[in-house]
């Protein structure tokens, strides 16, 4: 055993990315070819690589719970994979949810349901996750070494999380035209604004399954650097940085900023709680878009965990830039926004014009996308 490695669990075994409509726990409706050419590949590259358990997935493949599916889990992943350790972490029913934390859990199962497990599956599942026990060691040193515990937040982890975010940045527009791009921005701007609340929330940074279940909007979460703060770092020490949440016509009229940044998206969300049928940005991020982003220079900075509508306010934007969640590292976003480093980041995903349109991959005969895969503009650092 080596105290400093972990044992890896892939999920959600199978099909659970492919869901019909996104939804969490949905039904993936595709072909064994598609299955196993789509979905498979990652988890057989997975095992290859000597992962120690595979949780099964919530979802169903065409209308079977996987959980029920003994083809993919019996036949293919133990048998065919020789896959040794499956997790038992989960067990879904068709009548709901039984959970099922580990499989010598079982007084876990509900008295009411009318449930028969063969005591050879349990004594299957028990062996299974014995054997990731005794390989870990935990029967020689069962209790949580604590002194690993100094590293977590340490700066050199912070500093490849910032590294991370200003890399997955991704430029979807930069200017008006591509004469007069927008970035990288003047550090020695005379005033500039920072709008909107998800500028100075590490929680929304963050998102889901941060500390809780569903994350925590504000700065009480965690330790890190918001986006306004890292701005407040970044700008030359003449530089006005005003910071307003929901600026009003008013506002924007009396003040003459030389540019904003505005910093918008999602509330943290994680699992079924985060399906959406509309995929919009909540107010009042399309309206402090509209107003400021019609007043003033303008880059919109869109936190959020998957592409959303803006289609309506591409035009009235300067600049876009899709910084998904980059979690307590702010200033891996001023790192590009300012151009001490130069955007790289791709998209890993098609990026929608309406929501009509999905689901939309490459290769569909509708394939028209505001942004298509693979798309992000790019820039150079400035010369120091």
């Amino acid at each position: 055993m080596h105290r400093n490695k972990v044992a890896a669990c892939a999920k959600h075994y199978l099909g659970d990315g492919g869901t019909h409509l996104g939804v969490d726990e949905g039904d993936t409706i595709i072909d064994a070819k598609g299955l196993f050419s789509i979905h498979m590949p990652a988890y057989c590259d997975s095992i290859i690589k000597g992962v120690s358990t595979i949780m099964t997935s919530y979802s169903s493949w065409n209308g079977v719970k996987m959980h029920k599916n003994r083809f993919l889990v019996t036949d293919y992943l133990k048998n065919t994979l020789k896959f040794r350790v499956t997790s038992a972490s989960r067990i879904t029913l068709i009548h709901g949810r039984i959970h099922l934390q580990t499989v010598h859990h079982s007084s876990n199962l509900p008295s009411q349901e009318q449930v028969f497990i063969p005591m050879r599956r349990v004594n299957d599942a028990v062996k299974r996750i014995l054997r990731v026990k005794f390989t870990m060691g935990l029967f020689e040193n069962p209790l949580a070494d604590y002194s690993y515990a100094k590293y977590l937040g340490c700066q050199e982890h912070r500093d490849l999380a910032r590294e991370a975010v200003r890399k997955s940045l991704v430029l979807l527009k930069n200017g008006k035209s591509v004469e007069n791009p927008l970035l990288p921005l003047s550090k020695k701007a005379s005033k500039i604004l920072v709008a909107v609340s998800h500028a100075d929330n590490l929680g929304n940074q963050c998102g889901g399954w941060t500390i809780q279940w569903q994350g925590l909007s504000g700065n009480n979460l965690t330790a890190g650097t918001t986006i306004l703060s890292a701005v407040k770092t970044t700008v030359d020490p003449r530089t006005q940085v005003v910071y307003n949440e929901n600026p009003d016509d008013k506002y924007m009229k009396s003040n003459k900023f030389d540019y904003a940044i505005v910093v918008v998206g999602e509330y943290p969300y994680a699992e079924f709680l985060g399906d959406s049928s509309n995929l919009t940005i909540p107010e009042p991020g399309p309206t402090t878009i509209n107003r400021v982003c019609g007043s003033v220079k303008c880059v919109v900075v869109l936190i959020t965990g998957r592409p959303v509508v803006v289609q309506p306010y591409v035009e009235t934007i300067d600049a876009l830039v899709a910084a998904w969640l980059p979690g307590t590292e702010g200033q891996g976003v001023t790192d590009v926004l300012f151009g001490d480093h130069g955007f790289a980041g791709k998209l890993a995903r098609t990026w929608f014009k309406t929501v009509d349109q999905l689901p939309m991959n490459v290769g569909d005969p509708h394939y028209d996308p505001l942004y298509p895969f693979g798309f992000g503009l790019t820039t150079e650092p400035r010369k120091k």
